[in-house]
């Protein structure tokens, strides 16, 4: 028969899976010898038994736990209803991963109308006795018959007000005994059923209620926020009650063995005396801080210290550990690797590696990658946080950050009142590459539409720009300079404050508090590019974003986006020119305009890199982005061409398309007018000619064809582009060495990636098309039904933040196996949004990816990711 219930003797660290971090290290410690109340986990396997099939106790279960309670009483001498000393236990939830505060726990368990009056007895005490009476009354009306935790509070309140009393522990034994009385009418009426006198029954329908709330709501979203399994269930512990609210010689706490806020190496925490657990955290009470306790109870200090510095040693982390103490005797409930901010974890995983008690692959392993990125962007204060009132709260985290600013509405404001040294936050329903000038003035973007992977939320990462998109509640009214929010409304020039860590936005100006980085991140950062196996490079085409991602150690580009670079105004007057011209000769003219432009973004581009290398995406989205749709800006663009209004739109007309996504775009372009892509080439190399001429640097560069999907696409750009370039540098009399690849962005493309091998020098994976392609889901519009999809477990995750590994993860797999089938050693990257993903990150370093590409401000994210795949994959293979 499957084992189902371990006794805390039974157990050890190792056993997290079945018995849950809790019961783990419940185990553990009670191998260690510590002073933990003895007790039994029943398992998570159990869980997911009940959870998956009656939702009941099963009888083999039952007789199982009646075994192991049995064992409980023999060790402590105690029973439920012996006429000896009284059993008492506690029931807590116990995941594989800590989800405090997310699951249920009961207190006290064991205590009927009888054996409250045989506790009285015992310890002499009918004030405690009638205490924990009522406190079990509470948390099992709630937990296990759902009743509101109000009904209780509003009663307990009412009693102290009437009769005088401020603090629990001041309540008398007759006025529990009246407290107690009313709850069980709370239960009786509510319920239409008396609280169980049997402490087995209460025992089974503890467990029952505990293994429910692995399901509640609170439970869910914290797994999903913290990417936690649905289906991996929660231990039970059954555990001996030990009295922190037993006079005025015991107590209770919560502490750590460093400070989880700063991660100073200083005990701390907080704790009360005569209490127990829950009012340490109800905040019904004020705790004491920590070393107050070397006052109150030098001993009982000192021994904590002394246990706490074990518990560190012997988990080589901070801890987070549970005590009570009972008339002068100290117990350790809990232990736990402690949760901390972004700033502690890299100070605490620098001083333990430091301090020789871990080594730099474990300290890297203990780091949240995600988290990392708080130490990037500036936050609201805490205290301005407490006072804001919020304009929304539903928009989506776009890119993380906090900004403030007076709203504008079009771009062209946006730069305006930046260059008289205004902030600005630029509001718009959604943003196209003609905003891009606007974006990069502003100090944050708001949008009503799209996801995390739209156009706004793309470019603001890769900029390092606060970004909240997706904000369906706003309606931003452009032409009226208003936004209507379910509060008011807001006019062009008021001001905000936009959070876009959380997607949140707040009336006025709030406090902003820069972090910055660190001598501890940066130790970090050093001890993650040298153990990743993975090179991870930054998608960047401005000097900004260039040094940003230096900075931060970037092993050069893996996308420049040439189409950012034609929205100045001179430039995209140019390239106007060039789609609206009626003949080849005309389309040169225009882009011999162009090539001087691009030759100066190339070489600023080449000149920041230094000898680091970029890949350039030649020209990617349909022309139809670059030309104006407003009436007033046709006629403007009109008279500038020297064209009549109607010739443009009648352009306008044979450019537009019913889906642009799948249209005339990308490599097409190419196809239709080689011209274009050979000069883009062409400034490439000439912009490399003059590095190596002017500085002596040699630049490699790598040309990128977008959105190919037949071999003969490939082939015959490459071919026309590698005559043209050899030429000129024939003339040049000068060889440049580079390489021209593909995007593999389109599920065919992953199909014959062996036959596009043999042409291209790279592969780079464009997970954002590839993803919305393979899905037939519109990366822009998605957002509107991904999140419900999600939440209903149609998808585990949202494909465009988190690879799809079933689906798009293997096409990914079988392009790589069969690209390298051909070319063994094929360069091989990914450029798109998962390429900052953690879980991307690892599936990709998994199946040899050469590098992952990403935002300047998530390549700390990266590397810690990529290093803690390589680390987990050899601890694997050991």
């Amino acid at each position: 028969m499957l084992k189902q219930v371990y006794q805390f003797d039974e157990g050890n660290a190792d056993m997290k899976d079945l018995l849950g971090g809790k019961g783990a290290n419940l185990a553990e410690m009670t191998r260690l010898g510590l002073p933990v109340p003895p007790g039994f986990t029943i398992t998570t396997e159990a869980c997911m038994s009940f959870l998956n099939t009656t939702k009941e106790l099963s009888d083999e279960l039952k007789k199982e736990i009646d075994e192991h309670l049995s064992l409980l009483e023999k060790k402590t001498n105690k029973s439920f209803e012996g006429d000896n000393d009284l059993l008492l236990v506690s029931v807590r939830s116990g995941a594989k991963f800590s989800m405090p505060g997310m699951m249920d726990t009961i207190l006290n368990l064991g205590l009927n109308d009888e054996t409250v009056e045989q506790l009285a007895s015992l310890t002499e005490d009918e004030a405690f006795a009638y205490d924990c009476y009522r406190r079990l009354l509470q948390m099992f009306g709630n937990v296990v018959f759902g009743i509101d935790m109000q009904y209780f509070e509003n009663y307990l309140t009412f009693y102290k007000q009437k009769h005088g009393v401020k603090l629990d522990s001041e309540l008398s034994g007759n006025d529990l005994k009246q407290i107690v009385i009313e709850f069980k009418r709370i239960i009786l009426e509510i319920k239409k059923k008396p609280f169980p006198q049997s402490a087995k029954e209460q025992l089974y329908l503890a467990i029952e209620a505990v293994f429910h709330s692995w399901n509640n709501e609170r439970a869910h979203i914290y797994r999903e926020l913290n990417h936690i399994p649905d289906d991996i269930g929660t231990a039970v512990n059954i555990q001996l009650m030990v009295f922190g609210n037993s006079g005025h010689t015991s107590g209770t706490g919560v502490a750590f063995t460093r400070n989880p806020a700063t991660g100073e190496d200083k005990l701390f925490g907080e704790y009360l005396m005569n209490a127990q657990g829950e009012d340490v955290v109800a905040g019904i009470r004020t705790p004491e801080p920590i070393e107050q306790l070397k006052t109150e109870m030098p001993e009982v200090y000192d021994e904590f210290k002394r246990l706490a510095h074990l518990l560190e040693q012997h988990y080589r982390d901070m801890q987070d550990i549970e005590f009570t103490v009972e008339k002068g005797k100290l117990y350790i409930l809990q232990t736990r690797n402690g949760k901390r901010t972004a700033q502690a974890s890299v100070k605490i995983a620098v001083d333990l590696v430091e301090e020789g008690l871990i080594r730099e692959e474990d300290a890297l392993m203990t780091l949240n990658p995600d988290m990392i990125s708080h130490l990037l962007h500036p936050e609201f204060s805490k205290v301005a946080l407490e006072e804001a009132v919020k304009v929304s709260d539903v928009g989506l985290p776009a890119s993380p950050g906090s900004a403030v600013g007076k709203i504008c509405f079009d771009a062209a404001t946006a730069k305006e009142w930046a260059a008289r040294g205004e902030k600005v936050i630029l509001m718009r329903q959604e943003t196209s590459p003609e905003d891009i000038e606007g974006m990069v003035a502003s100090e944050a973007i708001v949008t009503s539409r799209g996801g995390m992977t739209s156009h706004a939320a793309v470019v603001a990462r890769g900029m390092g720009t606060c970004c909240v998109a997706g904000c369906s509640e706003l309606d931003i009214d452009d032409f009226l300079k208003r936004v209507v929010y379910p509060g008011g409304q807001l006019n062009e020039g008021d001001i905000i404050s936009v959070d876009g860590s959380n997607g949140v936005i707040y009336l006025g100006e709030l406090d902003v508090e820069v972090t910055g980085t660190s001598h501890y991140f940066d130790t970090v950062m050093a001890w993650a590019k040298k153990h990743a196996r993975l090179d991870v490079r930054m998608n960047a085409e401005t000097v900004n974003d260039i040094e940003t991602g230096l900075y931060f150690g970037a092993d050069g580009i893996g996308l420049i986006r040439t189409e950012h670079m034609f929205f100045g105004a001179e430039r995209l007057i140019q390239m106007r020119r060039f789609i609206l011209s009626n003949s080849f000769m005309e389309r040169e003219k225009a882009l011999k305009v162009i090539l001087e432009y691009q030759m100066e973004d190339f070489k600023e581009i080449f000149t920041t890199l230094n000898d680091l290398p970029g890949v350039i995406r030649l020209l990617d989205p349909p022309l139809h982005e670059f030309m104006p749709t407003k009436e007033e800006d046709i006629k403007h663009l009109a008279t500038e061409m020297n064209v009549s209004p109607s010739e443009i739109e009648r352009r306008l007309k044979e450019l537009h398309e019913i889906n642009p996504m799948l249209g005339h775009r990308g490599c097409r372009l190419g196809m239709t007018y080689p011209e274009l892509y050979i000069m883009q080439s062409e400034a490439i190399i000439r912009s490399a000619i003059a590095m190596k001429r002017e500085t002596g640097l040699d630049v490699t560069p790598e040309i990128m064809i977008p959105l190919v999907g037949t071999t003969k696409e490939l082939s015959e750009l490459k071919e026309k582009i590698e005559l043209y370039l050899d030429a000129l540098m024939e003339e040049e009399d000068i060889t440049v060495f580079y390489r021209i690849g593909t995007m593999i962005e389109l599920p065919r493309a992953c199909l014959i990636a062996d036959q596009l091998a043999k042409t291209a020098d790279f592969f780079s994976f464009g997970t954002n098309d590839l993803t919305q392609m393979t899905f037939g889901f519109s990366r822009d519009d998605a957002a509107k039904y991904i999140n419900d999809y999600v939440s209903k477990g149609v998808l585990p995750v949202d494909p465009f933040q988190t690879i799809d590994k079933d689906g798009v993860g293997e096409l990914i797999k079988a392009a790589v196996e069969k690209g390298r089938s051909s070319t063994p050693d094929i360069k091989i990257g990914v450029c798109g949004e998962l390429g900052g993903d953690p879980t991307s990150i690892e599936f990709f370093d998994d199946i040899g990816l050469d590098y992952v590409s990403c935002s300047p401000y998530r390549i700390p994210i990266a590397y810690i990711s990529a290093a803690q795949s390589t680390i987990r994959r050899a601890s694997h293979n050991k």
